[in-house]
């Protein structure tokens, strides 16, 4: 049996150049790591399979970002289902997470970013952590150069907000 060597050595290009920055992103996106790796791992199977689709690297690559993006929105969407048909947790218990959070300004700013919309967190955690320009998150959210302006523009607003009790105590 022959095998598809020029196949193999394409998904491992694809996967050497962006497997890091995808995990990070779906990390970002996702609130932790626990499921990111498996997210881009999916991710990178459903590339493999349209391969012949892309006409380059690249565009093979911002189909990875946004099969990424669309996989972290399932995850948020079970588990929105799940934390729906949760009983309440006791009241007055800290959660370990909680405790965490309390620690570090970067756990602050991530938690502020858990606050705002989807739409707003998606650009920013693309802007910001991913480096990614507005033409890329555009194509990556399917939305246009404008509405990733206006997204960016409200979501640090939000974050300002959210953030100024915390610059002023100088954490």
């Amino acid at each position: 049996m022959d095998r598809d060597t020029t196949g193999e050595v394409w998904l491992r290009d694809l996967y050497t150049a962006h497997w890091a920055g995808m995990v990070r992103l779906a990390s970002l996106l996702l609130g932790s790591s626990d499921q990111a790796e498996e997210v881009v791992q999916d991710g990178l199977v459903a590339v493999h399979h349209r391969r012949e689709q892309f006409d380059s690297m690249e565009h093979a690559a911002a189909y990875l970002r946004m099969t990424v993006v669309n996989r972290c929105r399932s995850v948020h969407r079970h588990r929105a289902v799940v934390n729906r048909y949760r009983p309440d947790p006791r009241a007055g218990v800290e959660t370990p997470e909680a405790a965490l959070d309390r620690g570090e300004t970067h756990d602050e700013v991530m938690m502020a970013l858990r606050t705002l919309p989807q739409r707003q967190r998606e650009v920013l955690i693309l802007r910001f952590y991913s480096q990614a320009s507005e033409a890329e998150i555009a194509e990556t959210l399917g939305i246009s150069k404008g509405a990733v302006k206006s997204h960016a523009h409200r979501g640090m607003q939000a974050l300002r907000q959210s953030l100024a009790p915390v610059v002023r105590e100088g954490r």
